[in-house]
């Protein structure tokens, strides 16, 4: 099981005009909100990626909002975030080796980053209902490569409620309003 004082989430490149394009583009927006929303409830730390930003545009507004509560973006060249020493870095110094992860596009940036992450020995949890590509098929693809490769596979509910372990308290029932 999950603890959240153990994990770290990490948002991939929800950037410019990509990020309203990629299918089913609200609900992915709704769905990493309500993912990112929970993770500073859980107060655990958020890794934030953007692919050339000044070329490709800044996350989209409704998401770069909520993560400078609580982080920065590091900017990226290579579509994996693993290759930006930056963020190796921080996600060094968490100290932690589990990795929630989520974004766009999932058969690129997603998957290159976690196949990057397995490859250095994290533990890497794929949101699959928090990601997305220009295709369906594409997002299948990128989800079963990763899956190959022994990412573990959950959604934003089921993430949540694994992190909560229990159906009580102030953070349960701030859960709750979340993801109704």
């Amino acid at each position: 099981m999950l603890k959240a004082e153990e994990c770290v989430l990490v948002i991939v490149d929800v950037q410019g005009k990509l990020a309203k394009v990629v299918r089913q583009s609200e609900q992915l927006q709704h769905k990493l909100h309500t993912l990112v929303k929970a993770a500073q409830l859980f107060d655990m730390p958020i890794l934030w990626l953007e692919q050339i930003p000044e070329k490709l545009g800044a996350t989209t507004e409704e998401i770069a909002n909520i993560l400078k509560q609580s982080t920065t973006p590091i900017a990226k060249q290579h579509f994996s975030g693993w290759q930006a020493e930056a963020f190796q870095q921080q996600l060094k110094a968490l100290g932690t080796k589990q990795v929630i992860l989520a974004g766009v596009e999932t058969h690129v940036c997603v998957y290159q980053t976690c196949r990057d992450l397995l490859d250095n020995g994290y533990q890497t949890h794929i949101v699959v209902d928090a990601m997305s590509s220009r295709t369906e098929a594409n997002k299948q693809s990128g989800i079963a490569m990763m899956q190959q490769h022994g990412a573990l596979i959950t959604n934003v509910e089921s993430l949540l409620f694994e992190l909560q372990h229990q159906a009580q308290g102030e953070r349960f029932n701030a859960l709750l309003k979340l993801i109704k």
